[in-house]
C-alpha cells in the first residue's frame, strides 16, 4: 500500500511538472522597450515589434493578459513574429527614442508617459496594442480589449505582411 502511495505521489508530481513546463513554454516573454530595441538593432533578421500599453488599474488590460496573451496559439505566434514589449502607460522611467527623451507627465490624479501617448496618437485608452515594423515605424495602434480570434486576425495581418498587399477591410471581410 505504501509503495502504491509513493508511486501515485511521484506520478502526480511528474504530471504536475510536465503540465507546468508546457504552460510555461507557451507564455509570452515580455521585454522592456530598451531590450526590444537592442534586439532589433543586433538581430540579422529583426522582427516587428508589438507593444502592449497598459496601466496597473486597468481591468481589461488584466483580462487581455489572462485570456488573450496566455492563449497558447497567441503566445506561440507572437513570440515567433514579434519582439513583445509591455509598457506601462503611466510609467515613470524616461524612454529615449530617435534622439528624443520621453518622460512621465503628471496630470490629474495619475499622469501619463509621453511615449505611450505618442504611440497611441494621443488617444489614452487602455489597453491599446501597437504594431511597429522592423524599422520601428508605426503600423497601427489598436485600442481596446481583444479576444483570441480577433486578436490573432489582427496580429497575422501585420505579422504575415498582409498589410503590404491588402487593406484591412478586404482582409477582414468587412
Amino acid at each position: 500500500m505504501r509503495a502504491a502511495f509513493t508511486y501515485i505521489t511521484q506520478l502526480s508530481l511528474f504530471l504536475f511538472l510536465l503540465i507546468g513546463s508546457q504552460t510555461q513554454a507557451q507564455s509570452v516573454q515580455w521585454l522592456s522597450w530598451d531590450e526590444a530595441v537592442q534586439l532589433s538593432q543586433n538581430d540579422s533578421q529583426p522582427k516587428k515589434m508589438f507593444i502592449d500599453v497598459y496601466t496597473d488599474w486597468c481591468g481589461w488590460c488584466k483580462k487581455m493578459d489572462k485570456d488573450t496573451f496566455q492563449n497558447p496559439e497567441v503566445a506561440a505566434y507572437m513570440q515567433d513574429n514579434f519582439y513583445m514589449v509591455k509598457m506601462d502607460g503611466e510609467g515613470k522611467e524616461p524612454i529615449d527614442f530617435q534622439g528624443k527623451t520621453f518622460n512621465f507627465v503628471p496630470s490629474g490624479r495619475r499622469g501619463y508617459h509621453e511615449f505611450a501617448a505618442a504611440l497611441m496618437q494621443g488617444k489614452m485608452s487602455y489597453p491599446t496594442v501597437i504594431f511597429l515594423d522592423e524599422d520601428l515605424k508605426m503600423l497601427s495602434p489598436v485600442p481596446g480589449y481583444q479576444k483570441v480570434e480577433p486578436f490573432l486576425q489582427i496580429a497575422r495581418y501585420f505579422g504575415d505582411n498582409i498589410y503590404k498587399d491588402q487593406d484591412w477591410q478586404s482582409y477582414a471581410g468587412m
